[in-house]
């Protein structure tokens, strides 16, 4: 029963907010939603595989950040004469998986806890792309990045379309591969799975750098997005996408939870921040709403008999 319940909570969530605004149930607002949910459930899926391990990934904002700048810097844009096409979005792609990369390994092999790890690699890579920038911002002129946002299938646009496919992907690897089966044998008990014969510095690095190419293709849908590359691009997503992995019914303590629960998690997030404006409830007031909702989903994410000690 635990496990639908944020389905239920959708589910109550949609008819409270349309008996009090039926606009909520129009396609257009539909599609608004769609779009501020594109980009946090790609994220969302790269931190749902960190947090089944037991682990943390704080770089969210410096990986999407530094591909958005670099992306805007390498496509066909107002600042030189670069034009790599579909080079700059596999360029992206491999710096995100290495960025996630030297997160696991410095993880593993240094023993650093994933927290401060990627605390520090999140700042680098804000850090990096100012560097890059200077403080400017760079538009993006490339008809194949900003069709991402602009150009529709069905209605929706492609961006939308991307980021199902990413959830395609995340559920083929967490369901139907060796990866998948090990992420979840480690955050049930890391000790165990070690004498099961897994791999678990493999397993975590592996994990980290998947992590990493989710990220970088949520850069490349917020440079798309917003038809820019700058070096604020990235604020605030982190809490959106740890909020929305958490709300979704994925455990914190690792072991329990899915790619599919992390969706119906971005879509509480978002409905309840789309339903707050309809009803015309003040942005200090929703921030507020938020910060409650993660501390409840937490709070009821948690088994209390297993925990002796509250760290």
């Amino acid at each position: 029963m635990a496990s639908w319940a944020p389905v239920i909570v959708l589910v109550l969530l949609c008819i409270i907010i349309a008996i009090i605004n039926p606009n909520f149930l129009s396609f257009g607002n539909f599609v608004r939603i769609s779009q501020s949910a594109m980009i946090p459930l790609v994220l969302g899926l790269g931190a749902t595989f960190i947090i089944l391990m037991g682990s943390i990934d704080l770089s969210v904002e410096g990986v999407l950040t530094l591909a958005a700048v670099i992306l805007s810097m390498l496509v066909l844009n107002g600042a030189n004469g670069n034009d790599y096409g579909l080079l700059a979005l596999l360029a992206v792609l491999v710096i995100g998986a290495a960025v996630g990369f030297v997160n696991g390994v410095i993880h593993v092999k240094l023993k650093v806890p994933s927290f401060m790890t990627t605390l520090g690699t999140w700042f680098i890579g804000v850090g990096a792309a100012n560097a890059l920038l200077g403080g400017m911002a760079i538009r993006i002129n490339d008809p194949m990045i900003r069709g991402l946002a602009i150009e529709r299938f069905l209605g929706f646009p492609r961006g939308v379309w991307l980021a199902l496919a990413c959830l395609g992907v995340a559920l083929v690897i967490q369901n139907y591969t060796r990866l998948g089966r090990h992420i979840y044998a480690l955050g049930g008990g890391e000790e165990l799975a070690a004498l099961s014969g897994i791999s678990v510095a493999r397993v975590r690095i592996m994990a980290f750098t998947l992590a990493g190419v989710f990220y970088a293709i949520g850069g490349i849908l917020a440079a798309a997005q917003l038809g820019l590359g700058n070096a604020q691009i990235g604020n605030g997503r982190l809490f959106t996408t740890v909020t929305a992995v958490v709300v979704g019914g994925t455990a914190l303590s690792g072991g329990q939870g899915s790619v599919l629960q992390t969706l119906v998690g971005v879509l509480i997030v978002v409905v309840l921040a789309n339903g707050m404006v309809l009803m015309g409830v003040p942005p200090s007031v929703q921030i507020g709403v938020q910060g409650l909702m993660i501390i409840a989903a937490v709070a009821l994410s948690i088994d209390r008999k297993l925990m002796r000690i509250v760290k």
